[in-house]
């Protein structure tokens, strides 16, 4: 989307200004169906900084996202420009990659299409 969809960026600033890990949203982007829960931008990096904290080699990546992310944003009342999901899973046929469930970071403007909740898929 060349101008982001105001419905889906009021979404995303419900998620960030409530601090809520619940709502659930499945988006197509670049052709990718990816399905998951939303979660605001500080919990999305935290938990990201959490599991490369516990690897060997991606340990010093950790910090990069243990960064406050208002500090390089200006207006801290501008509108969210990005999706935070997490427990996401990229849907390919039957299936969703990863099983466990993934952190993915989505722009806005990329979204071509979405809709509320989770698309289910089998793993059989």
């Amino acid at each position: 989307m060349s101008n982001p969809d105001e419905l889906l960026v009021n979404i995303a600033a419900m998620v960030e200004a409530g601090q809520s890990n619940q709502m659930s949203l499945t988006v197509v982007v670049g052709g990718a169906v990816i399905t998951g829960r939303l979660a605001p931008e500080a919990v999305w990096r935290e938990r990201v900084s959490e599991v490369l904290s516990d690897s060997d080699r991606l340990g010093p990546f950790a910090d990069v996202f243990a960064v406050d992310p208002t500090a390089s944003r200006p207006d801290r009342d501008s509108a969210p420009t990005r999706l935070h999901f997490h427990l996401a899973r990229v849907v390919q046929g039957s299936i969703g990659i990863p099983e466990t469930g993934g952190m993915y970071r989505v722009a806005i403007q990329d979204i071509s299409a979405w809709t509320v909740g989770d698309v289910s898929y089998s793993n059989q």
